[in-house]
């Protein structure tokens, strides 16, 4: 993916943390007017969301989109479900995957590339509690590894 014309709007942290990711694949995202307005100020919320396929279209649902302040009757729910956008043999794919082998689909980000929005959705397995834990224990043994090389090389 290119790093031009790419605006970040809102990320999913703690996917990373509770997920395998296996694959991410890019999304378009089917939004009303006022929707794309709110997505632009940045009010996106991604915590607790997933997508799931009904009659071979990927759904999105659980994300939050606070209502356009300036959108009156034009609003939509802010919690309604939203069409996510991939062509059939990405959704083949998909649902293989998650038939089969229990994989999830979990959004990692949303954000802006050029003047569209786009939701990156990653393929993903849950982690159990001991490889959270091995996570962190990986983690802090690297943390601890660059503060004594660096400590070493400080007296080179």
């Amino acid at each position: 993916m290119d790093k031009e014309n790419i605006k970040i709007i809102a990320q999913n942290k703690k996917a990373r943390h509770d997920y395998f990711i296996e694959a991410t694949y890019e999304a378009g995202i089917e939004l009303a007017g006022t929707e794309v307005k709110s997505v632009r100020q940045g009010k996106v919320n991604l915590k607790d969301s997933y997508a799931s396929i009904e009659r071979g279209e990927v759904i999105l649902k659980g994300m939050h989109i606070s209502p356009y302040e300036k959108g009156n009757i034009f609003n939509k729910d802010p919690l309604r479900d939203r069409r996510l956008l991939l062509h059939r043999y990405e959704i083949n794919k998909l649902i293989g995957a998650t038939q089969q082998k229990g994989y999830s689909l979990i959004p990692l980000r949303v954000y802006l590339k050029g003047a569209l929005v786009k939701v990156e959705l990653a393929l993903a397995k849950g982690k159990k509690i001991y490889d959270r834990r091995a996570d962190i224990a990986q983690r802090d043994a690297k943390r601890e590894l660059d503060r004594v090389m660096k400590e070493k090389n400080r007296y080179l």
